[in-house]
Formats: C-alpha cells, sequence, structure tokens
C-alpha cells in the first residue's frame, strides 16, 4: 500500500492522562504523535481525535491536545474507535480510504481499531513509533496482531517522507526538520 495525502487521516488515539505516563518509551511516543499530528496539519490532512473514558482515564495529555485545538474529541467507551457511532459518522463523512493510526494502547484500542477498519475495507496504516502499551512485549504482540489483520507498518520518518514524495514537494524543507 502506498499512502497518499489526498486519501488519507490520521487518527489519534487515546493520549490521555493517568494512561500515557504508563507507556513504555513515553517520551518517545509522544514526541512522534506531535510530528505526526504537525505533519497532518501541514499537509491538510483531516484528523480524528478519540479519548478513552476521559472522566476516568483523564484528558489528552498536553502538547498534544493543544496541538489538536480546534478539533472536537470523540469521546468513546468502545476499545475500538470503529465501535462509536460518531467516529465511524465522522471517518465517512472525511470520504477517505486510508487511515493512519497513532496513540495508545497497542495491543488494545489501537489493534481493535485497526482489526475493525481492515475488516469494513479500509488501509491501515499504523506509525510503529508512534504507539505503545505498558510493556513493550504487549507493543510487539499488538503490532504483530495488526500486520497480521493487514495493517502496514510505518515508522513516522518512512510515512512522512512517502508522504512528501519528492524532494522538490513545496513543504519538504519545513517537514524534514520535524525529525531532525
Amino acid at each position: 500500500m502506498r499512502i497518499d495525502v489526498r486519501e488519507s487521516c490520521l487518527v489519534v488515539i487515546d493520549v490521555q492522562g493517568k494512561l500515557a505516563g504508563l507507556m513504555w518509551d513515553k517520551d518517545a511516543l509522544l514526541r512522534h504523535i506531535e510530528v505526526l499530528i504537525r505533519m497532518a496539519k501541514a499537509l491538510e490532512m483531516p484528523i480524528l481525535w478519540c479519548q478513552q473514558v476521559p472522566r476516568a482515564l483523564g484528558p489528552t495529555v498536553e502538547p498534544i491536545a493543544q496541538l489538536l485545538g480546534g478539533i472536537a474529541p470523540i469521546d468513546k467507551s468502545s476499545f475500538s474507535c470503529h465501535g462509536n457511532p460518531i467516529f465511524r459518522d465522522r471517518l465517512i463523512e472525511l470520504d477517505r480510504r486510508q487511515v493512519i493510526l497513532c496513540g495508545i494502547e497497542t495491543h488494545v484500542c489501537v489493534y481493535q481499531t485497526a482489526r475493525d477498519l481492515a475488516q469494513c475495507g479500509y488501509d491501515v496504516a499504523v506509525v510503529a513509533d508512534a504507539v505503545s502499551s505498558r510493556t513493550a512485549e504487549n507493543r510487539r504482540i499488538g503490532l504483530e496482531r495488526m500486520r497480521a489483520e493487514g495493517a502496514a507498518i510505518y515508522s513516522t520518518e518512512m510515512l512522512l517522507f512517502e508522504l512528501l514524495g519528492d524532494a522538490n514537494h513545496p513543504r519538504f524543507r519545513d517537514l524534514s526538520r520535524l525529525i531532525r
């Protein structure tokens, strides 16, 4: 699968206070999610933002929430974002067939979202360095399961350069600085 910015949207999953603080390699995780959000905005790629039971897990962490300002979060109780009717409706409205996933936890909400989207015919890309779990082992297993379900696995840098496609892209200089 080749990711096309005109066919893609970014989904940021459950990067919330109480949970985010427990993630394996959390600093790198948050840094990569920030890069993805900045990249999506610069390329005018739509973003959907979900929160798992925020009254229990807390709000999305800063600076992620600040970067997502102006986008209404979708509060959910289902582990899969696709299990939420508001999410499904917004995704349908976007009319994008490729869905890029980042967030937490890899083996629960990210995995179940990837599985459900793939089963509904979406092309799913998971950004491996922008997903995490409380343990590296659960992260690894979650990535393996998503790959088995048909998801393409990317790194943040790999995705960025695939979306740009050419060093002559008008946003190349600005966006390549995000990963240096």
